[in-house]
């Protein structure tokens, strides 16, 4: 199951540095890949204007700061959040807030606070509650091909699912739910999911001809082990370690997983849509999978797809047009697959309910009591108090020093 968890090297230098909460301005600094990707530079031509986000998760928490004024709709397809769907619900309830933050946060000031990649752009959110035992009035799948065509009616451009189903295959009932975005012009976009956390094989809705299916990498941009998960269906690759996100109580945490990387791709394709609003889902799509780069691989591979995106490269590339999804037709597939003149056999592929999770992320490389951009117990008992008796000591030592040596100076003079 999902866990966020920040790294103990983050706690350790805020301990360091003596910082008791932590400082917007160092949650701001933290987001190398606003700069290494070069979303702030893409950011002068576009910042997903007039484009609207669907976060189909554990619901998003629009009262905190960053995210003031961005959830403009939303719905709580479980039965057990509020119709509005910002409580979030569910044991992952921090999930669906991290992932809004990563994509449209406005940051809580100039230079301060998380701000998303692209922070223009409009939410809405459909909490849904994850597991078998959540007391949810829907089982997951129907959950989900409801939050979907919800999403749909209610004017989304765009859908983020941080989710597995943890099956490569899916229900009927999302064979409808999902053509009905591709036929509204939505771009759907989705986790690929997580090795680190025993998601071997990528999983629906990543799997899902059309989806845009998203792995990750690490910051030396090669394809993580732990935080992502690797399959023939990736589309492109994002950012997926070491990457900060904002709880629902407004703390920050430090967290890694393709459930962080999915909504940077979501907020490339928010930028992608409001610089050419006149481009259809598949040749937005087309636009950044054409653009992304390659890392000298055979494309598309299962590593990174198409390859890492460029935002800025997305933004300004001549790309020719194309007539179709380049990441395949789902109808076609239906057509191909489905035999819709059987019946249904009792545990048949794709008929079963499935439990769904949202990504899971890797266990934190070291202490995962570690929870926000705070000193945990760990930091404490093992960098902030060991440094602090060091440092006592040295101090003294040096006051001793200090003194031993004015002694001996009073002593020459005397003997002088």
């Amino acid at each position: 199951m999902w866990r966020a968890g920040v790294a103990a090297v983050v706690a350790g230098v805020l301990a360091l540095s003596g910082a008791a909460p932590a400082q917007a301005d160092t949650v701001r600094d933290l987001q190398y890949w606003l700069n290494d990707y070069g979303f702030t530079q893409a950011w002068t031509m576009s910042r997903g204007d007039d484009v609207t986000v669907a976060i189909i998760d554990t619901g998003v928490n629009g009262d905190v700061a960053e995210l003031e004024g961005v959830v403009i709709g939303g719905t709580d397809v479980s039965g057990i959040g509020s119709p509005d769907g910002q409580t979030p619900v569910g044991e992952e309830e921090e999930h669906g807030t991290m992932v809004a933050s990563l994509l449209a946060g406005r940051g809580t000031g100039e230079g301060n606070g998380v701000i998303g990649v692209a922070p223009d752009a409009d939410l809405l959110t459909a909490s849904v509650a994850f597991g078998l035992d959540t007391g949810a009035e829907k089982t997951n799948d129907d959950q989900i091909a409801e939050a979907v065509v919800w999403a749909v009616d209610n004017g989304a451009d765009v859908i983020n699912m941080s989710l597995t189903r943890n099956t490569p295959d899916w229900p009927e009932s999302w064979d409808d739910a999902f053509q009905y975005a591709f036929e509204n012009d939505v771009v759907v976009v989705a986790a690929a999911g997580n090795r680190g956390s025993g998601t071997t094989q990528v999983g629906a809705p990543a799997t899902i001809p059309g989806v845009l299916a998203v792995a990750g990498v690490d910051r030396e941009q090669n394809a993580s082990f732990d935080a992502s998960s690797q399959g023939i269906t990736i589309a492109v690759a994002a950012p997926s370690e070491d990457l900060v996100g904002v709880l629902p109580d407004g703390s920050h945490v430090v967290w890694s997983g393709t459930s962080a990387a999915a909504p940077l791709v979501s907020g490339l394709v928010a930028l992608v849509r409001s610089a050419y609003p006149e481009l259809d889902a598949a040749n937005v799509i087309n636009r950044i999978i054409r653009t992304a780069d390659p890392k000298g691989e055979e494309v598309p591979g299962p590593l990174y797809g198409y390859g890492i995106i460029d935002p800025v490269a997305a933004l300004t590339a001549e790309v020719e047009a194309v007539e179709q999804n380049p990441l395949g037709s789902l109808e076609e597939w239906i057509r191909v697959h489905r035999r819709a003149d059987l019946p249904d056999a009792e545990g048949s592929e794709g008929t079963d309910d499935q439990e769904i999770v949202p990504i899971a992320d890797p266990p934190p490389p070291r202490a995962d009591s570690a929870k926000t951009l705070l000193p945990t117990p760990w930091t404490l008992s093992y960098i902030t108090v060991p440094l602090s008796l060091v440092a006592g000591f040295g101090t003294l030592a040096a006051l001793l020093g200090i003194g031993a040596t004015r002694h001996i100076r009073r002593s020459t003079r005397s003997d002088a």
